[in-house]
């Protein structure tokens, strides 16, 4: 993992200083909430609906162990005993009061954490694949990438009041597990025909109130260049980005009206005239200096499926249907990826209690290398267990309430906050999610109908993702009640779709019924072996906009 220098250090800790000012000053009534607002955003405060809410960084999804204690610290000392993680792989503690949120800065960069760029109109955490660095697929590390992008963009003199808050992804694998199309910026590192290690770099994506997958506008960049490009990039956002219209101001609204070649002829045109006057690069050096942060554990030298890790899952068929569903496989023979569902049963998804963070703490450190990510749909992994210790992980993880094995099935749902939290939502989404999740209980069940993503947003802003989702709902405002849109066909990940709307809404006490009218169909069309989207994409939207309207 990362570990902060002698600057990183530096400037969390004048950064938390200088914020506690402020905080005093808010408290005083020397300053106005108004006037407070673009501070506290800038250091990723939010005044959420009942409360202040603190939007802490995890860059590129990684955590060590003691950096999830220290979450399990602030849960229990600061707030309600509980944190949730979103889907840009941060941490939320919805309940803090203002006058400790100082405090709880100067405890975080203890540990090498903060809310640095979490909120405001900058570059916000880049993502990676959670998987980086054990795929068995990836070409290379996106971690090593995402980490010279994160100390390139933080606090960046000209990208630091940009039109709109700016979102960049990484992937190195062909299955995009990081969702790079939704995103302003998505980079795909990708070899090209000469067997050169560069990236594949989109532009303009994004979701909320116009849902837009991002554009290719470069096949092949060269690594050294990275920065450059990006820089190039940005400022052509800077320049041409709308300031009079934050529904317009997203770089993908720039890039759809342009159209991707023009914007990628400007972005050229801009990178030339940055390379003629010396654009600097990437040095070799600080890549491997950075890249050595990031080299592989001692592993040991193992055997793939040894004879105890197959023979429990024979005799116990509880763990069996976890082993199928919540892990994957290690670039490391002997090893595999341990998936931890924060999906229980009629549990808020995203939501982990401050003794599951230390019992995952715990656990990272007897069965691997004290590591944890986080992924982008809400849960965590641990990724490096030996095969032979998975059987003895799961009965911890069981006793944690942490071994639900529904891992990409319908259950699984990705799912913003909503009302319950939100002061922007329109509709409730943890009561709905929890009520699908009630409905589809049955384990057996779920893995019959096999990959099934459901997302859910509680409003237009589409922090859940459900544009994206096999099933999304959309919460909307309805003369004062809450209905749900529904789209089908959704998927983010190297084949990005975005849903097709199936018809008008759904109240509350129906989205539920529909939902179950959409699975039933699935399951009356599906051919042996075909997922969820395979049915969709060949029946198309119509079969399931019949049955839903026909029941309704």
């Amino acid at each position: 993992m990362y570990r902060y220098d002698e600057f990183d250090a530096t400037l969390v800790r004048e950064r938390v200083e200088q914020f506690r000012e402020q905080v005093q000053r808010r408290l005083s009534g020397e300053l106005s909430e108004e006037e407070f607002k673009a501070i506290r955003l800038r250091n990723g405060v939010y005044l959420q609906l009942h409360a202040y809410m603190l939007r802490i960084a995890i860059p590129y999804g990684t955590l060590s162990a003691a950096q999830l204690r220290k979450l399990a610290h602030v849960a229990r000392t600061y707030d309600r005993g509980y944190g949730h993680f979103t889907t840009r792989t941060n941490m939320q503690f919805h309940w803090p009061a203002l006058k400790d949120i100082p405090d709880i800065l100067d405890e975080l960069a203890d540990v090498e954490m903060h809310s640095i760029q979490t909120s405001g109109n900058d570059v916000r955490n880049t993502t990676a694949d959670q998987y980086a660095g054990v795929a068995a697929d990836e070409i290379e590390d996106p971690r090593v990438y995402c980490e010279i992008i994160r100390q390139w963009s933080t606090l960046h003199p000209e990208f630091s009041f940009l039109p709109r808050k700016f979102k960049i992804a990484v992937t190195a694998a062909p299955h995009d597990r990081a969702a790079v199309a939704i995103h302003d910026i998505g980079l795909r590192i990708v070899r090209n025909e000469a067997g050169e290690v560069g990236f594949q770099v989109l532009v303009g994506g994004g979701l909320g109130r116009t849902p837009i997958l991002a554009s290719v506008i470069r096949d092949f960049l060269p690594k050294r260049h990275l920065l450059s490009y990006l820089e190039a990039i940005l400022r052509v956002y800077n320049l041409h980005g709308r300031r009079d219209n934050i529904w317009k101001a997203r770089i993908k609204i720039i890039v759809n009206q342009l159209g991707a070649g023009e914007f990628a002829r400007m972005v050229e045109e801009e990178w030339a005239l940055m390379r003629q006057d010396g654009a600097y690069e990437v040095p070799d050096e600080e890549v491997e200096r950075i890249r050595a942060y990031f080299a592989p554990p001692p592993y040991a030298d193992l055997p793939d499926d040894p004879p105890a890790y197959v023979a429990y899952k024979l005799s116990d068929p509880a763990f069996a249907e976890w082993a199928k569903t919540n892990v994957d496989r290690h670039k490391q023979p002997g090893y595999a990826i341990a998936n931890i569902s924060l999906k229980p049963h009629l549990g808020t998804p995203g939501d982990i209690s401050a003794d599951q963070m230390d019992a995952v703490a715990d656990l990272s450190e007897r069965f691997g290398f004290g590591e944890i990510r986080v992924t982008h749909e809400q849960n965590i992994l641990l990724p490096d267990v030996r095969q032979e210790d998975l059987y003895a992980l799961w009965k911890e993880l069981r006793a944690a309430g942490l071994a639900t094995a529904n891992l990409g099935l319908i259950s699984d749902i990705i799912c913003c906050p909503g009302l319950d939290y939100c002061n922007l939502a329109n509709a409730r989404s943890i009561p709905v999610a929890q009520r699908i999740q009630e409905r589809f209980a049955d384990l057996d069940r779920q893995h019959d109908l096999g990959e099934l993503k459901i997302k859910m947003s509680g409003c237009i802003n589409a922090c859940g993702h459900h544009h994206v989702g096999h099933i999304g709902i959309l919460g909307v405002d309805k003369k004062g009640q809450e209905f749900y849109q529904i789209t089908v066909g959704g998927s983010g990940d190297e084949n990005a779709a975005l849903g097709e709307i199936v018809g008008r809404g759904f109240g509350y006490d129906q989205v539920v019924d529909a939902v179950e009218q959409i699975v039933e169909t699935y399951v009356g069309l599906r051919r042996d072996g075909e997922t969820f989207l395979q049915t969709y994409r060949r029946v198309g939207v119509e079969p399931f906009r019949e049955k839903i309207y026909a029941a309704a």
